[in-house]
């Protein structure tokens, strides 16, 4: 009877920590900030992009990557998951004026790993974060003048100037969360 008491915190401790735990929880972050949103046409504001960021923080290129999939995954088989506005259904989402930015999430995340697990200095942190936001944006609003407003004045006023103040937020929201969770040790 003991060695069972025993083994389900040891279950329980090995779910938390298993890799595919983070990559559905960071899913799962990103449906939830997805549902936070601004409307703004044609692309609204949200806090996608911070979890974006933060899974490649913390789960590493890879498994970052691989949870941001999932989520394009779960909105191509048509579960709410993608920031609400009307616009197409499901798989289709991905060929509305917000597809080059949801396209660009497991990219972001991937750099973002990537660049982190080499480098957690401040400096390395924020430059990371703001490389894997400028990605974003510079994705999206390169897919938003192609495929919709065919001027690239406007494609970078509705898709990139118009999101630089909240990015810079999101930005140092991303930061101040990943330290407040991984906290670098103290030197003796």
């Amino acid at each position: 009877m003991i060695t069972k008491t025993a083994t389900i915190p040891k279950f329980i401790s090995s779910v938390v920590t298993s890799k595919l735990f983070g990559i559905i929880s960071f899913t799962l972050l990103t449906v939830v900030a997805a549902q936070i949103t601004i409307p703004v046409q044609p692309v609204p504001f949200t806090l996608q992009t911070v979890m974006v960021v933060l899974a490649g923080a913390f789960l590493g290129a890879k498994n970052g990557a691989y949870s941001q999939l999932l989520y394009l995954l779960l909105g191509c088989l048509g579960l709410p998951v993608f920031a609400h506005i009307p616009a197409a259904f499901g798989f289709m989402r991905l060929f509305g004026p917000t597809g080059g930015y949801l396209l660009s999430f497991p990219i972001a995340a991937w750099v973002t790993g990537y660049l982190l697990e080499k480098n957690q200095s401040y400096l390395n942190v924020t430059f990371t974060m703001f490389l894997a936001n400028i990605i974003i944006i510079a994705m999206g609003t390169l897919f938003l003048f192609t495929f919709y407003v065919k001027n690239l004045t406007e494609a970078i006023t509705y898709g990139a100037a118009v999101f630089s103040i909240w990015t810079v937020v999101k930005v140092f929201i991303s930061i101040n969360i990943f330290y407040a969770i991984n906290k670098p040790a103290k030197k003796a």
